[in-house]
């Protein structure tokens, strides 16, 4: 998902000087709105802090060596203006969600497309279709939200991959990054979710089709069980995806479960969404809001032994935000969801006093600052604090029929010829780690050479 820096280790106590809010904790009362909007303000400005595509020379919406992670600011920046009201941030939403759309308008940019992955992509696809959805205004001179994510879906569907394992989505774009030969949750999991919410938004059943079609797929992979609930990080082509690999991500979970519960919507409350959305809320609060640390939010392969890299930082953000959208799409499981995410915030605001300027930490179950540093920390809080605002606002997202206004384009992205897969034979690889948290680089002097191109779109 990210090509690999120098780690966290290397991150100094400068970037803490970047964010300048007043000192002391954050006070969050969690039933106070304006508390909940102080608070989100707070680490919506000290994440913006790392943001430089506003400045001469840089680029907007992109992250050195981390492109994805744009799509996840502009994800959280999203719901915290449609859910404060504060547009201070706006002018760089649009810019940055319109640059790195790619001259077809499917987010592949010319400078970053030849290593990205189908997750990368997505990613941004989920961003555009959340701005249609909650929304917030078309630009005039560019690309449509909902267009957007169109042109992520169509040029997703033509890499539907029926040359192994009877489909599903590698979870690499290309056949030299390594990864290529393995199906992974979060790129099935991210475009079943996607074509659920394209199909609740436009009501055009061939999104829906996809969205099952994926969905039965990978029911009927290692990644997926209707039984046990259980989602699988990945799954190997060169073993005829008869093995998994079942490292436990909440985004996995996170993910299919949203998927679901817009499938549960579109349909006016199918059963069969219904149980597949219970049984992954369940697992998922099981797993990751452990009662042994009081129910508060843990992404539990790496806080324990503090190993967490950029990635797995921003999961729970994601996630938060997924629960909160799901509660509101299934109002069956509201009660049972708000709890945990107002628990997780009173204890993520009690992180947030590092270096005497509201640093966020990573182990929010300590309640208090653990000495992490960084922009996927004040993301991951800013989008748990705005999670908290539907006790307040349940409009939820729209659809073009309830106050959606965002143009659609079915052929979208249809124009992009550099984005199939290509039947070339992939490069094998031994390193089986999580599908979901490395992007090898497939040559070193790859990114120095990024730097100094010009960016497409």
């Amino acid at each position: 998902m990210y090509l690999p820096g120098l780690g966290r280790g290397l991150k100094t106590l400068a970037l803490a000087l970047l964010i300048s809010n007043p000192a002391g904790a954050i006070d969050l009362s969690i039933n106070d709105e304006q508390s909940i909007k102080d608070a989100a303000s707070t680490t919506t400005y000290a994440m913006m802090t790392y943001y430089k595509g506003n400045e001469t020379g840089h680029i907007p919406g992109a992250f050195a060596s981390k492109w994805w992670e744009g799509a996840a600011l502009f994800l959280s920046l999203i719901q915290y203006w449609f859910y404060t009201g504060d547009t201070t941030y706006n002018d760089e939403l649009r810019v940055g969600l319109q640059w790195q759309s790619g001259t077809d308008g499917d987010y592949m940019p010319s400078n970053y497309s030849s290593y990205l992955g189908n997750d990368d992509q997505m990613f941004w696809g989920l961003a555009a279709m959340t701005a249609a959805e909650l929304q917030f205004a078309d630009v005039t001179d560019g690309f449509s939200w909902l267009s957007l994510a169109q042109g992520v879906f169509n040029t997703q569907v033509k890499r539907w991959d029926t040359t192994e394992c009877n489909g599903g989505m590698r979870w690499q774009i290309w056949p030299y990054e390594s990864g290529y030969t393995m199906k992974n949750a979060i790129s099935n999991g991210g475009l079943f979710q996607l074509s659920a919410r394209l199909a609740r938004y436009t009501d055009d059943a061939t999104y829906a089709t996809w969205a099952k079609k994926i969905w039965n797929w990978s029911l009927s992979s290692p990644l997926l069980s209707n039984s046990t609930w259980n989602v699988a990080d990945s799954t190997n082509m060169d073993d005829g995806c008869s093995t998994q690999g079942n490292t436990q991500w909440s985004y996995n979970y996170g993910t299919y479960m949203m998927g679901a519960a817009y499938m549960y919507n579109y349909t006016n409350g199918s059963s069969e969404w219904l149980s597949a959305v219970n049984g992954l809320l369940n697992n998922t609060l099981d797993q990751f809001f452990p009662t042994s640390n009081g129910g508060i939010f843990e992404e539990v392969v790496c806080e324990p032994s503090e190993s967490c890299n950029n990635n797995e930082i921003l999961f729970k953000g994601l996630v938060s935000s997924w629960l909160s959208f799901t509660a509101l799409l299934v109002p069956s499981t509201y009660s049972t969801i708000l709890p945990y995410l107002q628990t997780s915030a009173k204890a993520a605001a009690l992180s947030c006093t590092g270096h005497d300027n509201n640093t966020c930490g990573v182990r929010w179950y300590q309640s208090k600052y653990d000495g992490w540093i960084g922009m996927e920390e004040q993301i991951s809080a800013t989008s748990l604090f705005v999670a908290n605002m539907i006790q307040f606002n349940t409009s939820g997202p729209v659809t073009a029929t309830t106050g959606g206004n965002s143009t659609s384009n079915p052929t979208q992205g249809e124009n992009d010829t550099t984005s199939s897969t290509t039947t070339q034979s992939a490069i094998t690889t031994g390193d089986r780690a999580g599908a979901g948290i490395l992007t090898v680089v497939f040559v070193v002097g790859w990114v120095a050479l990024m730097s100094f191109t010009v960016l497409g779109g």
